[in-house]
């Protein structure tokens, strides 16, 4: 678990440091309108993106567990649908994010004075949408055979190339024009299509088993639908976390740019502080389905065990760090202290409850590991629709204060935990989702794991 998943979570390190740089770029040089201009505009793009990684989830469930069982052709079978129905998908994705980018903005009660900003910003940044999707899926596919590494060393050179060009695009160096907040959105789009570009040579070159090809379009219909009733509820739960996002944001930005930017800037520190959370929970989805697809149930209560320890353990020592220091964490993207003082209250409410996000991902890990991501998508729908979104409309009125949503997110988190442990500890999730009892068990996973990809 610790050699799969420390490529995993140092690819997801890089990837918020690169978000950490942009975002100090824009809150220190471009000021509180145009970070509030990118804090309205992500949860949109995190809807989108989240169907993306919700249907991958389905690839690196179905990847993991038919290489567990050794079934290569259908392995095959597997990447070829992902590939075309993915590589669908963000093209058409893109097209409606283009076309509805501002009326949506409206509709979350954007202040007007960062409406037109926020929409050039949006429409830039949603053309790197099918290069995301792209990325999203050889990942999967890779980490669905054990290769953590692979994808790490082209996400390293995305995001150092990234880093480097948004202040060029942003401030107009080496003679390129000045593009202001809209240079940090061009420069994911560029630095997306030189990283999937080299991956898929890289890919090809080496004749990964997992490479993207042109399909074989004779068996897609049954993998095509085996995949969509997979990843259709895990791309729902994903969207539902997105989309309650949107309408949690709209009910911040009902108190103003000051308390949109607070949001904004005390979020940063959210992805830091749930990086462990998402990657252990990652790979005890793998594992936990090659386990699973091998017939060796008698390890995964012990993949649970680690998880927990692991992802709690440094999940905690994250949130001492954010609740003791909370001011100094806001000051690396903002100096404005009416900004900070709502962000200080955002990070003690929230931070305090980091634990209980990082112990959901780990029975969720199981869960959809076993591919029983309908049940997971309940959890959110709960969590999220029940508690969170109206909880923060509710609380934030009664109190007349933006401290009521931190207060729901809060309480959502406990909620969503004491919902996925109860259905971990019932142990519904053994049987894998659309597969008959498992036979004899399989070699052990672990071995072939390490001999196939030369990793632990």
């Amino acid at each position: 678990m610790i050699a799969f998943s420390l490529p995993m979570l140092l690819g997801s390190f890089l990837q918020t440091a690169y978000s950490f740089v942009n975002a100090i770029w824009v809150g220190q040089y471009l000021g509180t309108s145009a970070l509030a201009a990118v804090t309205v505009s992500f949860p949109i793009v995190f809807v989108l993106f989240a169907i993306g990684m919700g249907l991958t989830m389905a690839t690196n469930i179905l990847v993991s567990q038919s290489f567990g069982a050794r079934r290569m052709d259908e392995l095959r079978k597997v990447v070829d649908s992902s590939t075309v129905l993915i590589g669908s998908l963000g093209i058409v994705f893109t097209v409606l994010g283009e076309l509805f980018a501002p009326r949506v903005l409206r509709a979350m009660d954007t202040p007007p004075e960062i409406l037109e900003a926020s929409t050039h910003y949006l429409r830039i940044f949603l053309l790197s949408l099918p290069l995301g999707f792209g990325l999203f899926l050889t990942r999967s596919l890779l980490q669905g055979v054990g290769d953590s590494k692979t994808p790490l060393y082209f996400q390293l050179g995305s995001v150092l190339f990234a880093a480097a060009l948004d202040p060029v695009l942003m401030f107009g160096w080496l003679g390129f024009p000045r593009l202001g907040l809209n240079g940090t959105a061009w420069s994911t789009v560029v630095s997306q299509i030189l990283a999937f570009s080299a991956l898929i040579l890289y890919l090809r070159a080496k004749k990964v088993p997992v490479a993207p090809s042109w399909p074989r379009f004779n068996h897609l219909g049954p993998i095509t639908w085996k995949t969509l009733r997979i990843g259709l509820p895990s791309a729902v739960q994903q969207s539902l976390v997105s989309i309650g996002m949107v309408f949690v944001t709209g009910i911040v930005n009902g108190f103003g740019e000051v308390a949109t930017a607070a949001f904004g800037a005390a979020s940063r520190i959210d992805q830091i502080a749930f990086l462990p959370a998402v990657t252990f929970g990652m790979a005890i989805s793998t594992l936990a389905g090659q386990n699973i697809g091998a017939g060796r149930l008698d390890r995964v209560r012990e993949i649970f065990i680690w998880g927990c320890l692991f992802s709690g353990g440094i999940t905690l020592i994250i949130t001492a760090v954010t609740v003791s220091i909370p001011g100094a964490l806001l000051r690396i993207f903002v100096t404005d202290a009416t900004v900070i003082e709502p962000g200080i209250a955002y990070l003690r409410t929230v931070g305090a409850c980091y634990l209980f996000f990082a112990l959901v991902f780990v029975s969720n890990g199981i869960i959809n590991g076993a591919g029983h991501t309908l049940t997971t998508t309940v959890i959110s729908l709960i969590s999220l629709w029940v508690i969170r979104v109206p909880g923060a409309y509710w609380l934030s009125r009664r109190m007349e204060s933006v401290k009521g949503v931190w207060y729901a997110i809060a309480l959502s988190f406990a909620v969503s935990l004491a919902a996925s442990m109860a259905y971990y500890v019932s142990g519904r999730w053994k049987r894998p989702a659309g597969k008959k009892p498992p036979g004899p068990p399989a070699p052990d996973v672990t071995e072939t794991f390490g001999h196939s990809t030369g990793e632990a």
